[in-house]
């Protein structure tokens, strides 16, 4: 379907705004020492980030599809029906979303990150807006977040086949639960990000805003959530236009 352009800037940044605060939010909730839902794990923030993504892309679907992925958009416009001119206005708006998103999570925990200061002196915040590998080695980083990334496009793609899914909104529902599932299976090694916006703004923001001793915002390694996803999206967009 073919959006207009002011719809999908408001509609992509509000779906993406949404599913950052829910993101960060949860990150937040689990890592921070004075959050209820402290040491709540791994688990949990995997959920949050699903839930995160099943509340801002039934959000943004109206307005712009529900996108709130660069690696999303870059997969569709690489289809038969794509549209490679409206693709830096998703971007765009995605990146302002996620930015916007990752404030307002870090206002709904602004009295948690000013007590954890002192606490969080040694590990830094960074962890709870954008994601940090457990173990650095720029290959197999790179490769863990194109394979995570392409194990969620080519699904994406291939549900968008099945009749009458997308037009009842299960396939949202159902993009949603896969995310959950990535995030279980093969988020171990990277944090997976498996969409730029969803790590570059929060990173963004995390620089700039006043959090006590917050740490470095790691922008050495920040380059590689960005492309390890954009090349899964044209791994799995790939795959998709061969098998399909």
């Amino acid at each position: 379907m073919d959006f207009p352009n002011g719809d999908i800037f408001v509609g992509e940044i509000i779906g993406t705004a949404i599913l950052v605060l829910f993101g960060v939010g949860v990150c937040a909730a689990v890592n921070l020492h004075h959050s209820k839902a402290r040491a709540a794990g791994w688990v949990v923030i995997a959920f949050g980030w699903g839930f995160g993504v099943l509340a801002g892309a039934y959000t943004a679907g109206p307005l712009s599809g529900g996108h709130i992925n660069p690696a999303v958009s870059v997969a569709i416009a690489t289809t038969d029906d794509g549209n490679w001119a409206k693709l830096p206005l998703y971007i765009v708006s995605q990146m302002i979303g996620a930015i916007i998103g990752a404030v307002l999570a870090w206002l709904v925990y602004y009295s948690q990150f000013r007590a954890n200061g002192d606490e969080d002196k040694a590990q830094g915040t960074l962890g709870n807006f954008a994601t940090i590998p457990e173990v650095r080695n720029t290959a197999a980083n790179v490769t863990t977040e194109a394979i995570a990334t392409a194990a969620l496009i080519l699904p994406l793609l291939a549900f968008g086949m099945t009749e009458g899914l997308g037009e009842h909104g299960t396939q949202t529902l159902i993009v949603s639960l896969l995310v959950v599932g990535i995030g279980l299976s093969l988020g171990g090694p990277t944090g997976y990000a498996i969409n730029p916006a969803r790590d570059l703004g929060p990173r963004i923001a995390h620089h700039l805003l006043p959090i006590p001793n917050k740490g470095t915002s790691d922008w050495g390694y920040s380059w590689i959530p960005v492309v390890g996803p954009i090349l899964g999206a044209l791994v799995g967009a790939g795959i998709f236009q061969l098998a399909f």
